[in-house]
């Protein structure tokens, strides 16, 4: 099983800054970041392969936040910008060991982290 630690959560104004990181304890083929507010379904924020470095990001945070990874560290970040209180959600890690779908389909990711929780004041 990979082991997901996470931190970087916290409260912020609306326009401000948080960095949430991710180390896992093995090689994965790729990680992701999803979000869920209270009442609404899972929803991939982010995602990026480790070998090409290809990224995909949802709408709604295009040109606001960045995914980023440290391969020495198996480590994961998310860079969130410009924060709305529409970003207010639990955000988890992901990772899966193979590519099996859509990235931003919770069911193809096996392991995934505790969560950490991001509120955004207006």
């Amino acid at each position: 099983q990979v082991q997901l630690v996470e931190s970087g959560g916290g409260s912020v104004q609306a326009g401000g800054s948080l960095r949430l990181s991710c180390a896992a304890s093995q090689y994965t083929y790729s990680m992701a970041w999803f979000r869920q507010a209270p009442g609404k379904e899972r929803e991939g924020v982010a995602t990026i392969y480790r070998e090409s470095s290809s990224i995909f990001y949802a709408d709604s945070v295009k040109g606001r936040f960045t995914i980023s990874q440290d391969n020495a560290k198996n480590t994961l970040y998310l860079q969130m910008n410009n924060l709305k209180p529409e970003d207010t959600a639990m955000y988890y890690c992901a990772a899966s060991r193979r590519y099996s779908g859509s990235w931003y389909s919770s069911a193809n990711y096996a392991y995934w982290g505790q969560g950490t929780q991001v509120t955004v004041s207006s």
